[in-house]
């Protein structure tokens, strides 16, 4: 409908009897307007709006109004539907509820409709964002989509959007499907996306492992800020400061900060164009509440304070629900009450989908129900977890010569509450208030830490070092002293640190420490799941009857180790061990992970294969006999420069032998370190294409080296991204992963 100024609106029926007719100068005659004025609204709302005035009520294609300024998405594809998305935002009503009408064809120019839903309302409670779940569909068919705003008679449109259903159970069909993860924003481009869609590959749908955004505007540890890619909050005042000085940075807070982030990725062209044409299966990790988070509590202090953050949760829990094309609750059709979505405690965005006859898919949830990290990040390094008795009964069934480690002196500890050694504990007190102090605690604080901490069994192989620093008169001899296992043993140096707790813990003390902690907590302190999605996930893995099933893991399960054993050029004793990368992914719960996968190959699960992403890195291994692949970042920083930045940090130079086996020589340490591991590839970005087979399943990695990612590829020439990336086939099969 077309309204001229001052006038009565004029339906498409009119507009046809006067447009074939009279030139636009007698059109304008019916306006006020003077003709330049009249033409120059005509091309501005031309170039906005596409006007519903042919026979059937169809509109040409448009190139999206500006008032869907994230164009729109899908995700969530079944048989029979399909959860479809779109924000729309008008300044001149932002605080007003926005009707909406949503149109769905297997046509793309829309002459025939499968639904035309005119009844919509973007809420403002809701940000104007809008799921839909659009019930009846075929089974793997294609279907056009379009949203649309109408404001003062005129018709704004989105872009066209494409999705598809899944194919109907036990139908014979192949499924092709790409997954990736982590696409960090901030002062870099996402020409892994760019090229997905130059490859225009007829795929069934998109899984996205968590990291779709960064809640930090600019943490210089691993983020830049360059080439116009920001983040900036439209309420700044209601993030978390972070940092000091030049390295200051905001973490979201508020509601309106998370939805910022999302608003902010989702302007990026290539980003919209891959929604467009693909649906997405989606799952969170870590970023889209809070670095290395767990349950509702933070990571950033490492320990000095409590981080519960319940409020920050559930705001970055429902700003995602409103931007993710998802489905939480088996919604009917309709507009999706994001309200009535749970959140957490009871967040439920783990399910599964089934796709014909050789495809079920599970979609984990790492992040909701898991346990703290196994080594508090403010534990004191002396504190020793396993006494002598519990070592002792650990060791039970270990080879002599591991029994005969553990008897050295390096595991001598004492009991620093013992009158003897008051003068020592004092000393070890107030060393410890002063680096807590130092680390920004107040002295009420650091004290009551103390106190926690400085008590009861502490291992000599620590204490000593302090208490030779201060006065060696005061150091504790070890002979004759019980043996017993400290966090310094497992690679905890200082208080409040990553170094030690999440990241480079020593492989062997750590995995021993975590068997007996797993079994003195009946398996509480690695349960990942939580109890009703450890039940969904072993009952649907035993119960489907497809020829592959997988498992989406927003976290790496290929075991990343460096085995330093060897080394002849480290002459540091300490460093000549094993030790995880990181401890925050599937490493961190090594018994659970165990377990879980065992018991998998004993209940007969065949087929199994894990796909995930998270540590920005591709991987393809052979964990406890079931495959697993690793996606790398599409746009964060490689693995491998965090962990040049790690080093470095801690004082090693790049010519270092460490830095030279753990940085510079990765991918050939880890895979030396873990026999499972068939392919590694620690700087590259890009995303990993999968084609599911009756007998067989071909995954390709398509990888860019990571020092692009700053280079904005959409503004060159099309040869040259191309020209950029590699590739390389997997097949998987028989429980085992070879190059194809």
């Amino acid at each position: 409908m077309f309204r001229v100024e001052g006038g009565a609106p004029l339906d498409c029926a009119v507009w046809k009897l006067f447009h074939p007719r009279f030139p636009l100068e007698s059109i304008a005659l019916f306006n006020p307007f003077k003709r330049r004025t009249f033409l120059q609204a005509v091309v501005a709302v031309a170039a906005t709006t596409t006007f519903g005035c042919s026979d059937d009520d169809t509109t040409e294609p448009s190139d999206g109004s500006p008032y869907f300024p994230q164009s729109l998405a899908s995700g969530d594809p079944r048989p029979d539907s399909v959860v479809l998305w779109v924000r729309v935002e008008d300044m001149a009503r932002a605080g007003d509820d926005l009707p909406l009408r949503l149109e769905v064809s297997t046509a793309e120019d829309f002459k025939t409709r499968v639904l035309d839903k005119t009844d919509l309302t973007a809420r403002a409670e809701h940000d104007h964002a809008v799921k839909v779940k659009v019930t009846g569909l075929s089974a793997r068919t294609t279907y056009y989509y379009r949203f649309s705003y109408e404001k003062d008679g005129q018709r704004h449109t989105t872009r066209v959007g494409r999705t598809r259903t899944a194919p109907a159970a036990g139908d014979d069909v192949p499924v092709k499907f790409v997954f990736a993860s982590c696409q960090d924003f901030i002062g870099r481009y996402y020409n892994a996306w760019q090229r997905l869609l130059q490859l225009d590959a007829d795929l069934d749908f998109v899984v996205f492992l968590g990291d779709y955004v960064y809640e930090t505007t600019g943490d210089t540890s691993f983020q830049s800020d360059g080439g116009g890619r920001a983040v900036r909050f439209s309420a700044p005042e209601e993030a978390l400061p972070q940092g000091s000085g030049v390295t200051a940075f905001l973490a979201a807070n508020s509601l309106s900060n998370y939805r910022d982030l999302y608003k902010n990725v989702r302007t990026d062209r290539q980003l919209q164009a891959v929604h467009e044409r693909y649906p997405f299966i989606i799952t969170w990790d870590d970023h889209e509440f809070s670095d290395d988070c767990w349950q509702d509590v933070a990571t950033y202090e490492d320990g000095k304070r409590d981080e519960t953050q319940r409020d920050r949760k559930l705001n970055a829990e429902q700003a995602f629900l409103e931007y993710i094309p998802l489905d939480t609750v088996q919604s009917p059709e309709g507009a999706i009450d994001v309200a009535q979505e749970p959140r957490f405690p009871n967040s439920r965005i783990y399910r599964d989908f089934e796709y014909g006859r050789h495809l079920k898919l599970l979609v984990t949830d790492y992040r909701s129900y898991r346990p703290d990290h196994l080594i508090p990040e403010d534990a004191y390094p002396g504190g020793v977890v396993l006494d002598q008795t519990l070592l002792g009964a650990a060791l039970q069934g270990q080879p002599e010569a591991v029994k005969q480690t553990f008897q050295t002196d390096t595991f001598a500890y004492v009991n620093i509450d013992d009158a003897a050694y008051a003068a020592q504990k004092q000393v070890l007190q107030g060393v410890y208030v002063s680096q807590a102090k130092a680390a920004g605690l107040s002295a009420a604080e650091a004290a009551e830490k103390a106190g926690k901490w400085v008590a009861g069994p502490v291992a000599l192989y620590y204490v000593n070092q302090v208490l030779a620093a201060v006065n060696k008169g005061l150091v504790i001899p070890p002979a004759d002293k019980p043996r017993g296992l400290a966090y310094a043993h497992m690679g905890k140096a200082a208080l409040f640190n990553i170094q030690g707790s999440r990241y480079v813990v020593v492989k062997d003390t750590f995995d021993l420490f975590a068997a007996v902690k797993y079994q003195l907590s009946a398996g509480k302190s690695e349960d990942v799941f939580g109890k009703d999605q450890e039940a969904w996930f072993q009952q649907t893995l035993t119960t489907a009857q497809n020829t592959w099933k997988m498992v989406v893991s927003s976290t790496s399960l290929s075991a990343l180790i460096w085995d330093f054993r060897q080394q002849a050029d480290i002459s540091d004793p300490t460093l000549r061990q094993r030790f995880y990368f990181s401890v925050d992914q599937w490493d961190g719960f090594p018994t659970k992970k165990k377990v879980m996968l065992n018991t998998l190959k004993a209940q007969g699960v065949q087929n199994t294969l894990f796909i995930s992403g998270d540590i920005h890195a591709s991987f393809a291994s052979v964990e406890e006999g079931v495959p697993t692949l690793t996606a790398p970042g599409i746009t964060s920083g490689s693995i491998k420069s965090l962990a040049s930045l790690a080093l470095i940090g801690a004082g090693y130079a790049t010519g270092a032998p460490v830095y030279q086996h753990a940085v510079t020589e990765m991918e050939k340490t880890l895979m030396a370190s873990n026999p499972g591991l068939r392919f590694a590839d620690a700087d590259s970005h890009g995303f990993v294409m999968v084609e599911v087979k009756a007998d067989e399943t071909l995954a390709t990695f398509h990888l860019i080296p990571a020092a692009e990612v700053a280079k904005d590829y959409s503004k060159r020439a099309d040869g040259e991204l191309e020209a950029k990336f590699t590739t390389h086939t997997f097949r998987v099969k028989n429980s085992d992963i070879q190059p194809a």
